[in-house]
């Protein structure tokens, strides 16, 4: 048994990393700025870093509580999500999630963030899912309201990414249930 096992929704596929995604990672992900411009790091930075990240999650596969999937539509690579910081004592953990910015406003980051949610509550029986963003990060804030994530709190001038000051927006989600996922 595993953390991260395949999960599947209508237009996407939610699988484990493979050794290549770390190029493809580097290339879209850790060369763009605008993809790490609200979070301030960047584990794909380098050809080296990518590859040092995608080697981290493939060792931690066999951990119950260790979540990283790479999302694919059509057979194509467009982002990834995972989950960390998994707190037994209170049953929670954080989730996070970076779509390419071509696939933007499509509502892929919707359809995996619910995914993953139902997977860690239902199949896992975590009680509590948290996720931030920059106050400035409104597609974000979309994403995880559009999922049933509830703002719990700001925090003010809490976030210095590359020199600039944002106020943190922290939502959590408590287990409900969703429809149309399935894991295989």
């Amino acid at each position: 048994m595993s953390g991260t096992e395949r999960i599947e929704t209508k237009r996407l596929v939610l699988r484990k990393h493979e050794k290549e995604d770390a190029d493809w990672l580097y290339r879209i992900l850790g060369m763009d700025p605008k993809m790490y411009a609200y979070s301030g790091w960047n584990p794909y930075a380098t050809k080296a870093m990518a590859h040092k990240t995608i080697q981290t999650f493939i060792d931690h596969y066999d951990d119950d509580f260790f979540f990283s999937w790479a999302i694919e539509l059509n057979g194509e690579l467009i982002g990834t999500i995972g989950a960390y910081d998994y707190n037994d004592e209170l049953s929670s953990i954080e989730v996070g999630i970076s779509i390419e910015r071509r696939n933007w406003s499509k509502g892929y980051a919707s359809e995996a963030l619910q995914a993953v949610l139902q997977y860690l509550t239902a199949k896992k029986k975590i009680k509590v899912v948290r996720a931030w963003c920059a106050a400035e990060n409104q597609g974000s804030k979309r994403v995880m309201e559009k999922c049933g994530m509830k703002f719990i709190n700001i925090e003010h001038s809490a976030l210095c990414i590359n020199g600039k000051i944002f106020d943190r927006l922290n939502y959590e989600y408590q287990n409900q249930m969703l429809e149309n996922v399935s894991v295989v």
